[in-house]
């Protein structure tokens, strides 16, 4: 009994060294097998080419990711390591080389080199806010613009197909919301990073006839005369309002005017100097930068800002002006007021009309706080 009882624990123990063993022995060569794998080609393996491709993309990013970990464990709050306060608002856990802040208009091909999308780049934006019954009026315009101008269309009547019959149509660039004005379409669509290619942002009305004007004469004249904001001077006989926008015959551009008595406390401000009307106005890149921030989400007329864009450049009084010798005529159509609802028995355009008062004195009240609050802060008030 006992050589018998000895012999089966030899056995048992026997048997427990080769279980250990071979276990052993597999993790060694499953290790083996493991380090082995990386280099296996996966062009050996029958898989489709465009598989491959995404294959080694993903395979790259995976290893890139392990080796540029952008998060250290300090403590719970798992602060990143790259913040940078001075990116963009947003952007501060991005490292500034990949941030690109600023964008525009361009069109983009759908293939080939992004390098080679584009053989030229438009140096200027002109904007127009548009219903099709003045499609004869924005040809015109569109035609007397060269390559470096970029056309924008914002269309407050729903119709943009019908604009196709003009080739130039096919490259600009087509925004449709219905009854928007062009204060409107200028707060959502040309923000400062939007348009920051542009070294000139254009924002007319629609009715503008162009006869005597060229736009590349017309942007000469306002770099020559360091204007930042501009506009072009007005046929006396049509549509005037103000004595500063009046066409002067005999000079390239001037910068003050004599306006009615009692209009102007101050000869170096609106509406004596310092000012250009709404209906046609032409913004540098810095100006526009300034103007737009002041635009109000919710006065979309713009009635007033007029009289407050000198607060963006300085000095006002030398930095804004009237092109005299690329003038226009205003037309005054009453397009977009007749896109209005007929209530109480009035006009459609009578209670636009009535609107764009309303939004002045809004403006100029909201102007006026914002002073008021700002010089009591800074302990002026």
């Amino acid at each position: 009994m006992a050589n018998s009882h000895r012999s089966g624990l030899i056995k048992r123990s026997s048997d427990g060294a080769r279980v250990v063993i071979g276990t052993i022995m597999g993790v060694i060569f499953g290790f083996f097998i493991g380090m082995s794998f990386p280099s296996v080609s996966l062009n050996k393996i029958n898989l489709p080419s465009s598989l491959i491709s995404s294959l080694d993309v993903a395979i790259t990013d995976i290893h890139g990711s392990s080796i540029s970990r952008s998060f250290e464990d300090n403590g719970p709050s798992n602060v990143p390591r790259i913040y940078v306060p001075t990116n963009p608002r947003g952007a501060e856990l991005l490292p500034p080389g990949i941030i690109v802040s600023e964008s525009d208009f361009y069109l983009r091909r759908l293939w080939g080199e992004p390098s080679e999308d584009l053989k030229k780049k438009p140096k200027y934006l002109m904007t127009f806010t548009v219903g099709l019954d003045q499609k004869n009026n924005i040809d015109a315009a569109a035609k007397k613009l060269s390559e470096d101008f970029q056309i924008m269309l914002f269309h407050y009547d729903d119709r943009v197909t019908e604009w196709d019959e003009f080739e130039w149509s096919k490259d600009a660039i087509h925004v449709s919301v219905r009854k928007q004005t062009k204060w409107w379409y200028a707060k959502r669509f040309l923000h400062p990073d939007i348009v920051a290619a542009y070294e000139y942002i254009f924002i007319w009305d629609e009715d503008l006839g162009v006869e005597n004007f060229n736009g590349d004469k017309y942007i000469e004249l306002v770099k020559k005369h360091g204007l930042e904001i501009s506009q072009p001077g007005l046929e006396p006989n049509n549509g005037l309002t103000w004595e500063m926008t009046k066409r002067r015959g005999e000079q390239e551009v001037h910068k003050d005017a004599v306006e009615r008595p009692g209009w102007c406390d101050n000869p170096r401000q609106p509406p004596c100097a310092a000012f250009v009307e709404i209906m046609a106005p032409v913004f540098s890149r810095k100006a526009w930068r300034c103007v737009w921030h002041m635009i109000q989400n919710d006065l979309v007329h713009g009635w007033g800002l007029d009289f407050a864009l000198r607060r963006c450049v300085e000095p006002a009084y030398e930095k804004i002006g009237v092109v005299d010798s690329q003038w226009i005529v205003h037309q005054t159509i009453p397009s977009l007021g007749n896109q209005g609802n007929s209530e109480d028995g009035k006009a459609p355009w009578e209670g636009v009309r009535a609107r764009c008062r309303n939004e002045w004195t809004e403006f100029q009240s909201r102007l006026n706080k914002a002073d008021e609050e700002y010089f009591a802060h800074v302990g002026k008030g």
